[in-house]
């Protein structure tokens, strides 16, 4: 078992994680579709934006990413760029999936407190051929 992975249950423990720790997590829980390990990295009050608008809490974040499995069903996901600079990180992403693929996904994370705080998302999403 990977140290410092992170648990919803594990909340007393937060504060002493790294973004690379959170960002592991994430994208373990990510690549499962675990709803509630995905949720759990986020502040009680972080946001998320994107094109459809500005989600906020936890609740608001599961709605975000209820949506992007809809768009991406069990998705192969492909990190284009993964640059940490201090407590913010960006990637370049895509995905595929059996439905749908996205392209030019861009996301930015902001952490603090061993969470994440703040996230914007974008792609751009296309129907499979066929």
């Amino acid at each position: 078992m990977q140290k410092n992975v992170f648990r919803p249950d594990d909340a007393e423990n937060t504060s002493a994680r790294t973004p690379e720790d959170i960002y592991a997590s994430h994208g373990q829980a990510l690549v499962a579709e675990d709803l509630d390990r995905l949720v759990a990295n986020f502040a009680e009050e972080a946001v998320q934006i994107s094109p459809a608008g500005v989600r906020r809490g936890r609740d608001g974040i599961r709605e975000g990413f209820i949506q992007l499995f809809k768009d991406l069903p069990q998705a192969n996901w492909e990190m284009r760029t993964t640059l940490f600079g201090g407590d913010v990180l960006f990637l370049e992403w895509s995905a595929t999936s059996g439905t749908n693929r996205a392209e030019h996904g861009v996301d930015t994370f902001v952490f603090r407190d061993g969470l994440i705080q703040a996230q914007t998302v974008r792609y751009a999403l296309t129907p499979n051929d066929q």
